[in-house]
């Protein structure tokens, strides 16, 4: 950190300062050989023969920061005077069921779109198939800013130009996704009461749970094949040791979403008694599906105690909706302070129960996992394995 206040007289006094990039330049690919290093393999191998999903998080990290670190390159520099930190997960989506750990992975990723300290990373992933030919399996947008070389400001970055009409799409998607990420935190229910339609809702939800033989307001029961949302929690606490640190001495962000994946896919595996006991015996076992809004507000200290608090909030049909909150504590000052929140869409291979708010907080955790729910594109439906190729 010594050495990187030097670098604080390189950055730009403004955009205008920094030469224009192309999407191209940013460009990059990175393969995983697991079919080839069986002690790489054995750290993303998972108890079911398949691929850690929380290590590709963590690699997806790494690779948005070294895309933007391509696209705002100086050769003329021995070292960037720029920080650059992941501001927000936008969407992750999958589009196979769970990946073979004996098979080679192959990341891509490039900028997408640029502001004036903010760069939106499209990246890829793809697994080698039987064919010799990669086939997709992920797509995944996260948004990236740039921090002077201390990490204790903003920092200008270079301009993008698209050079054809499909990098003018995607660039135009960089500022309709920032559109409506500003839209979705503007009408948040920490901030707005819940819209007509989500008031009935959560009211109908209210009356189906009345003991039909009291007719009390304090009287309670569940309606068939449905859980009552605060019996979903599961809780973690993890002591952040100075391994996960990154070059600013903070905690990695990727090895934050690792640890809050983890606990999700715990929590909907473990998502009522009985749906735990099928999932045990059959084999089956949730699957993700998508994630999204991972917003990282607070960085993590070195030390700190991590605690990490998981819930189902939403489930239609085969579908879970758990969301985690991210806390740290300080041993020093023994302050608690909410760092993420993190929203995972499971799908399981069967129908899961429905889950029943209790509280007014509860109601409002529910309906906006049935907001997260509704963000995804479109129903998924995971591939066992790759389509045949036509």
């Amino acid at each position: 950190m010594e050495e990187r206040k030097l670098l604080h007289n390189l950055l730009a006094k403004s955009q205008k300062a920094l030469p224009p990039r192309k999407m191209k330049d940013s460009y990059i690919e990175v393969l995983l050989p697991l079919g080839s290093d069986p002690g790489l393999r054995d750290k993303y191998l998972t108890v079911q023969n398949t691929v850690r999903f929380g290590r590709i998080l963590e690699d997806l990290d790494s690779l948005g920061v070294l895309v933007c670190y391509m696209h705002n390159k100086n050769d003329s520099m021995a070292m960037s005077p720029l920080s650059i930190v992941t501001a927000l997960v936008d969407k992750i989506d999958m589009c196979k069921q769970s990946l073979s750990p004996e098979q080679d992975i192959k990341f891509t990723g490039h900028v997408s779109w640029v502001g004036k300290t903010s760069m939106e990373v499209k990246m890829k992933m793809f697994q080698l198939h039987k064919d010799d030919a990669f086939w997709p399996v992920l797509d995944a947008t996260f948004v990236m800013v740039a921090r002077d070389s201390e990490n204790k400001g903003p920092a200008f970055v270079n301009p993008l130009i698209p050079e054809n009409a499909e990098e003018e799409e995607l660039f135009k998607q960089g500022e309709l996704n920032k559109g409506r990420r500003i839209a979705f935190t503007s009408a948040s229910l920490l901030k707005m009461a819940p819209s007509s339609e989500e008031r009935n809702t959560i009211h109908e939800m209210f009356l189906s749970t009345l003991d039909p033989k009291t007719i009390s307001f304090h009287s309670r029961i569940l309606p068939p094949n449905s859980v009552w949302m605060e019996n979903t929690k599961l809780k973690s606490l993890d002591i952040c040791h100075p391994q996960e640190r990154n070059i600013f001495n903070r905690i990695f962000g990727g090895f934050l979403m690792r640890k809050a994946y983890e606990l999700a896919w715990a929590t909907a595996c473990s998502f009522g008694s009985l749906q735990f006991w099928a999932f045990s015996i059959s084999g089956s076992r949730p699957f993700v599906v998508t994630v999204d809004d991972i917003m990282f507000q607070k960085p993590v200290e070195v030390g700190s105690l991590l605690f990490l608090s998981s819930q189902v909030c939403y489930t239609q049909n085969n579908y879970i909706q758990v969301r985690v909150h991210s806390e740290v504590a300080s041993l020093e000052t023994n302050e608690h302070m909410t760092t993420n929140v993190f929203h995972f869409t499971f799908m399981s291979e069967r129908e899961v129960p429905l889950v029943f708010p209790k509280t007014y907080g509860e109601s409002m955790l529910y309906l906006d996992g049935h907001r997260h729910f509704n963000s995804m594109s479109a129903p998924v439906t995971l591939k066992k394995d790759y389509p045949v190729e036509p």
